[in-house]
Formats: structure tokens, C-alpha cells, sequence
């Protein structure tokens, strides 16, 4: 029987909205016993992956803020663990579509958020699962026999009432389930 967990991080931003990966992250994926981590972006600084790194190997996509690395991070993987594959982006894919993207964002707010899902969709046709970030609003939704999975911001939420958040891939003999890892504000 083959178990792989995989931790899911996206859009870090680090240090440009937050000082640091929050101290919870790196425990948790620990606790979990990732056999990876995928970053689906804006990084921000090769720190993080470094970060990241002392855990389990890391795989990254470049996102829209990720100018430190931007010859060496694609703007999209697929990779397979367990007989699973995988596909991996931010959700911009390009500067021309991250410009048509913040303009919808402008005009029609989180309702614009779908779309980023269906891209994905379109542009993954041939994976079981798509890891994305980009929105900050983390979700766990099949499609048909694909389940997409963004795991939110690890360091902040755009939706009033969320939390910064990470997610787990869990992969058992071909079949997967994700669940969010929620990071509240420490009392």
C-alpha cells in the first residue's frame, strides 16, 4: 500500500506582506511527514524555499510577485507522486492574462475567482489533481475525476472572516483527499 502526503503553500509573500512563514507551517508539515511540498507561488524570496526545503524537497511554480527567480521557476510543473499526477501553476500564467485578471477583479471582485478555476481546468486536461493559489481563497472541489485543490495564502486572507491557510494531499493507492490547514491569529 503506497501512503504519500504532500504539504501545499501558495502565495507566502514574504517579506513584502509578511515578515516570515508563519512558525506554524513548518511543525505541521513536519507533523504530517510530507514527502514534498508544492508552492504554487509568489514566493517572494528564495528564503522561504530554503525554509521549506529543511522539511522535504520542494517543488515551485514563479507566480506574479516572483521576480528573485524568474529564469529558473517555470510558470507551471506537472509532476507524479504515487501514480498520481499533478498539475501545478499560480493561476496567472502570463503578465498579459495577470492584467485582464486584476482588471476583472476590479470590476466584478471574489465573483471572478471561478474563472481562475476554470483556466486551470483547461489548462491541466490530463491530471488528477491541479494545485493552484493566486485567489488567497483556499478550496478543495472536484471536477469530474479531477479534484483542484488551492490551499488559500499562507500569510493572508482577502475574504473577510478567513484565515491565512496551507493543505495536505493525502495519496493512497491512487486515490487522493486534501484538507486545509487553517492558521488563525494566535491569542
Amino acid at each position: 500500500m503506497t501512503e504519500i502526503t504532500l504539504g501545499l503553500i501558495a502565495d507566502t509573500h514574504v517579506p513584502d506582506r509578511k515578515r516570515g512563514l508563519d512558525a506554524r507551517i513548518l511543525p505541521a508539515f513536519k507533523a504530517a511527514n510530507v514527502a514534498a511540498i508544492l508552492h504554487a507561488g509568489d514566493i517572494s524570496t528564495p528564503a522561504v524555499l530554503e525554509e521549506l526545503a529543511q522539511v522535504a524537497p520542494v517543488h515551485a511554480v514563479r507566480g506574479n510577485t516572483d521576480w528573485f527567480r524568474s529564469a529558473e521557476l517555470p510558470y507551471s510543473r506537472r509532476l507524479e507522486f504515487g501514480g498520481v499526477r499533478i498539475g501545478l501553476a499560480h493561476g496567472h500564467l502570463n503578465w498579459s492574462s495577470y492584467l485582464r485578471d486584476k482588471l476583472a477583479y476590479l470590476l466584478y471582485g471574489p465573483r471572478s475567482f471561478e474563472y481562475f478555476t476554470q483556466r486551470m481546468l483547461a489548462f491541466f486536461p490530463d491530471v488528477d489533481v491541479i494545485v493552484f493559489g493566486h485567489t488567497h481563497e483556499p478550496m478543495i472541489r472536484e471536477f469530474g475525476d479531477q479534484l483542484v485543490v488551492n490551499p488559500g495564502s499562507a500569510s493572508y486572507a482577502v475574504m473577510p472572516g478567513r484565515h491565512p491557510s496551507v493543505a495536505l494531499l493525502h495519496i493512497a493507492n491512487g486515490k487522493v483527499q486534501a484538507e486545509l490547514l487553517w492558521l488563525p491569529p494566535e491569542k
